[in-house]
């Protein structure tokens, strides 16, 4: 079973930053890519980004697009998304989540792993 923690959420004014780390109690054969998603009350959970634990690729929703950057420290066992020019639509409790396969999804059902979540708010 592989536990995953986030951290780093907070409250911020419009148009301020913040940085999101996501940490894997252990990187085995199950972590083959990463996402991170948001949930707004009264709203579904949407994909934000996502990456592949070995090559890198990555993907962003266009909300987020050109604003937010994943990456990941495989030493580290850490996934990280940079929020920058966050906006008060950015509100939302996200989450980390892990899969086994080495492909990039924006789809939550086919994820294996997935952390407490971290509340981000940003007022305006």
């Amino acid at each position: 079973q592989v536990r995953m923690v986030e951290s780093g959420g907070g409250l911020v004014q419009a148009g301020g930053s913040l940085r999101l780390s996501c940490t894997a109690s252990k990187l085995t054969s199950d972590i083959q890519s990463m996402g991170w998603f948001r949930q707004a009350p009264g709203k579904e959970r949407e994909g934000v980004s996502c990456i592949t634990w070995s090559g890198g690729i990555t993907y962003y929703a266009d909300s987020v697009k050109g604003r937010f950057t994943i990456s990941r420290d495989n030493a580290k066992n850490t996934l990280y998304l940079q929020m920058n020019s966050l906006k008060p639509e950015d509100t939302a409790m996200y989450y980390c989540a892990a899969r086994s396969v080495s492909i990039c999804s924006m789809w939550s059902a086919v994820f294996d792993y997935w952390g407490q979540g971290t509340q981000v708010t940003v007022s305006s």
